[in-house]
């Protein structure tokens, strides 16, 4: 009588689920939407995207967002007030520390600066050589246009039965 009993509940429990223990999705094991909408997930919601970057792209703030959280973190007075502004904004009370420092010492337009290393200056020798090389490439452009130009006045002199004179024969009449 107990093994049919329980063999009945068996099946009843896989009937209403229709699924084993690791087929469940992440909504049924969690249980959220279950007690939320009567098992149903909400119409209109999409799921999250499964797609990684291939390449993590840094996240950039501008200095009125910056400005505009350090506004809300001093309004906070309740102890956990914070953790849910930093969880809402996703940051981090490290971030939230070094905006506190930069708008101190007065940085308002390092709020919004680059990170990284700074360029070291350069050496005179090396922007000059740099500039030449410019000049230099620049140079090589003129010089295969002109060449160019010159390859199709020789054809066009050819077609039109023009002979042209040679560089030594410049100099004689």
């Amino acid at each position: 009588m107990k093994n049919e009993a329980k063999a009945n509940t068996e099946v009843v429990a896989l009937g209403a689920a229709e699924r084993r223990g690791g087929e469940q999705s992440e909504v049924s094991r969690s249980g959220v939407a279950s007690r939320a909408t009567g098992g149903h997930p909400a119409e209109g919601a999409l799921p999250p995207d499964p797609e990684v970057a291939a390449k993590p792209r840094r996240r950039r703030f501008t200095a009125a967002y910056k400005l505009e959280a350090l506004r809300e973190a001093e309004a906070c007075s309740e102890p956990g007030q914070i953790g849910a502004l930093l969880r809402r904004r996703g940051l981090y009370s490290s971030t939230l520390s070094q905006w506190r420092k930069e708008r101190d010492a007065g940085a308002l337009a390092r709020l919004s600066r680059k990170r990284g290393r700074k360029p070291k200056p350069e050496h005179p020798s090396v922007q000059r050589v740099r500039e030449l090389e410019r000049e230099n490439a620049g140079l090589h452009r003129r010089l295969k246009q002109a060449e160019t130009i010159i390859d199709v006045q020789k054809k066009v002199s050819e077609i039109l039965g023009i002979p042209l004179r040679s560089p030594d024969s410049e100099g004689n009449d």
